[in-house]
């Protein structure tokens, strides 16, 4: 009860907060290029022939029924339906040539959350493991400090945990091989269980019905109050009284971590009263003008977050848009990519480049967009389903990369002809786990500790070459 009321009133997926382990340098670490990364999650797959690596000269079943239209970039082209991201093409760059071995869902969204392409020993696509890599958020929590002024940890994901609409919680987003306390920090704005694809509350669909309607869904910033009836200085009360009682075990037992538990718990209660971080995770002051240009939907609302986090010095904070695999654009691809899914993205993400890059941020943040993997060069129909789409392709994916020292208006990298394997310049997820933790400062010769306490490396690659 005592914890309850001074941890896990706040919304915050305060159950975590154990998670986030102090820094334990292991050598002088790098000037980062970056002092915070966005990296955008589109869960389900984004097709790369729909987005960033069209193929107009290929046959008809390969190239799809959308135009690319020409960017601020001589001789770099994109789809017709992200015409914002078109008009900042000198602020992004592309990789077309990333790829992992991986065409299932789970596996993959383990592969891309954690930087490794070979799955565990035991790995359990319906549920995360003790023995899953942990993600790059964990890692991140793990070894980089707190920002200084407030008690905000340096990672976090938002806006919810992934999980399918089946129940299947997928793995990789937690800390696996660190343990549970080594879970990094969720940020529930959509504390349901999914139901519905789409940017909401502008809209969801499905797949195959098209739009829909859900009045009992609601997106909202995490509430960080005390219930009626109940005060601060009464949840201080609490927390004194089981000071007092823990003193008692530990004078009889000094166990390891405990001090590092107290420093963790006495951060989440101070969090109930810090108006710095209240206004962090407030949009209710957010001026008008800025919610219209992100736009009023659940994309739009979690990149105006992570932006404002920014601001606040988290570092890295990974951006789930689109839970329930709203991406995995098997059936239906044309309409629900340029109804439903492109127009909402290429808002936000226009949005946040333009308003870091306008406050004079974008140059110290790395803004990253991705998926699990691309979808197949040919379009393919499902049984029973009345329009056509694209099936899962671990072989190749187009990754958008803009700030935090990017130069932009390039393209790293090339896919084949028909876009399905990579042609040069082959990436994988290692090479982006690595340009993520160099550009977060983190030394080449870290390591972490699983359970064991057996070391691993953060870096298994080098970072993506030719983007800085």
């Amino acid at each position: 009860m005592i914890q309850a009321g001074s941890i896990g009133l706040m919304g915050l997926g305060m159950d975590q907060l154990l998670g986030l382990r102090a820094l334990a340098a292991t050598g002088d670490a790098p000037e980062p290029s970056a002092k915070s990364v966005i990296y955008i999650f589109l869960s389900g797959g984004l097709s790369q022939h729909e987005s960033f690596d069209m193929k107009p000269d290929a046959p008809s079943e390969i190239r799809g029924d959308f135009r690319p239209i020409a960017t601020r970039t001589p001789g770099i082209q994109i789809c017709e339906h992200l015409p914002r991201l078109a008009r900042l093409s000198e602020k992004w760059a592309l990789v077309r040539s990333l790829s992992h071995g991986s065409n299932e869902h789970s596996a993959a969204h383990h592969i891309m959350f954690t930087g490794q392409s070979q799955l565990p020993l035991g790995f359990n696509p319906s549920k995360p493991s003790a023995t899953d890599w942990p993600g790059m958020t964990a890692l991140a929590s793990a070894a980089l400090p707190r920002p200084p002024g407030h008690n905000l940890p340096p990672a976090l994901i938002l806006p919810d945990k992934m999980v399918h609409r089946t129940g299947r919680t997928l793995p990789g987003q937690f800390g696996g091989m660190l343990g549970s306390k080594g879970d990094p920090w969720f940020v529930e704005m959509s504390p349901y269980h999914p139901k519905h694809y789409g940017a909401y509350p502008g809209y969801l669909f499905h797949h195959e019905r098209g739009a829909e309607t859900d009045e009992t869904l609601k997106f909202q910033p995490p509430h960080l109050s005390l219930p009626e009836g109940i005060t601060l200085d009464r949840v201080q009360d609490r927390v004194s009284l089981r000071n007092h009682l823990e003193q008692q075990v530990k004078n009889l037992s000094q166990l390891a971590g405990d001090d590092q538990f107290d420093s963790y718990r006495d951060a989440a209660l101070a969090l109930i009263g810090d108006p710095k971080v209240h206004d962090a995770f407030s949009l209710d002051k957010v001026p008008a003008a800025q919610l219209e240009r992100y736009g009023r939907h659940s994309f739009g609302w979690s990149l105006l977050m992570a932006r404002r986090l920014v601001e606040k010095g988290v570092r890295l904070i990974q951006v789930n848009l689109g839970n329930n695999e709203s991406w995995d654009t098997h059936q239906a691809l044309f309409p629900n990519m340029k109804n439903f899914l492109l127009p909402p993205m290429d808002q936000a993400v226009s949005a946040l480049i333009e308003d870091l890059d306008s406050s004079g941020l974008l140059k110290e943040t790395l803004v990253i967009m991705g998926s699990e993997f691309g979808r197949t060069p040919k379009i393919s129909r499902l049984s029973n389903v009345a329009l056509p789409g694209r099936d899962h392709w671990g072989a190749v994916q187009s990754v958008l990369l803009a700030g935090g020292g990017v130069r932009g208006g390039r393209v790293i990298g090339s896919s084949d002809k028909i876009g399905a394997y990579p042609d040069s310049e082959t990436q994988h997820p290692e090479n982006l786990a690595a340009t993520i933790y160099e550009a977060l400062g983190i030394p080449r010769e870290k390591t972490w500790e699983d359970l064991t306490h057996r070391p691993h490396y953060y870096y298994q690659a080098d970072p993506i070459r030719g983007l800085m």
